[in-house]
């Protein structure tokens, strides 16, 4: 297995020096996200860069992302984004947030990002009370456990079309066992079952694997 992760990192890393050019921006938000003590659980850059295609793909100009920590793939996202776009990311941790917006900040992205600090599930029944519009583009990247929930939020706030993706899916194979007791894996595993019952929704997953190791990610698209 060791022998495994040591190819799936260098063919991350020989990827990445071929298609994505060094960035200090970045660099520099992972350095802050690492001096501040935030667990180094960021998308790698090669998902970083995924997420911004499949933005640009979709033409997204609204993008609602649940889950912030410091911020790194909330500054890919946005960078996808039209003059006009928005990214409304949620994020439980005060101290994270306070980050995520230093780095915001760096990227000079203050007027396209809108961080909310507190618990995601009030923060989306706020934002419904709010009256905040829907969203082109929604990336779940936050407490496993809570993603059924998250789920049935991201269609309350979704219109025909809009994108839909979970990260974190796979852990490992450990998706597949009926009697794993790791509360993330339970959450994962009723939100594929969820979505699975969603007419709304046509979904699939794709595993990965690369400096992360083997996870995976499901991609949905609302109909």
């Amino acid at each position: 297995m060791k022998e495994q992760q040591n190819t799936w990192e260098q063919v991350d890393r020989y990827t990445e020096e071929l298609l994505i050019p060094h960035d200090e921006v970045l660099e520099a938000v992972l350095s802050n996200n690492q001096q501040a003590g935030l667990p180094a659980i960021d998308v790698s850059p090669s998902q970083g860069k995924l997420l911004q295609l499949l933005i640009q793909m979709k033409g997204a100009a609204r993008i609602l992302e649940i889950g912030t920590l410091g911020a790194y793939s909330t500054i890919w996202m946005a960078r996808a984004l039209p003059q006009e776009g928005k990214v409304v990311t949620l994020e439980l941790d005060p101290h994270h947030a306070e980050v995520a917006r230093q780095n915001i900040r760096v990227a000079q992205l203050e007027e396209r990002i809108e961080v909310r600090v507190g618990d995601a599930l009030d923060q989306l029944d706020a934002m419904k009370k709010e009256g905040v519009s829907s969203f082109d583009f929604i990336f779940i990247d936050a407490d496993k456990p809570n993603n059924p929930h998250y789920l049935e939020w991201a269609l309350e706030f979704a219109h025909p079309g809009t994108v839909i993706i979970g990260d974190n899916v796979i852990r490992e194979g450990k998706v597949i066992d009926e009697h794993e007791a790791d509360p993330r894996v339970i959450g994962v595993r009723t939100f594929l079952e969820l979505m699975s019952k969603k007419s709304r929704i046509s979904a699939t997953v794709v595993q990965t694997v690369g400096v992360k190791g083997y996870d995976g990610f499901v991609l949905g698209i609302v109909n």
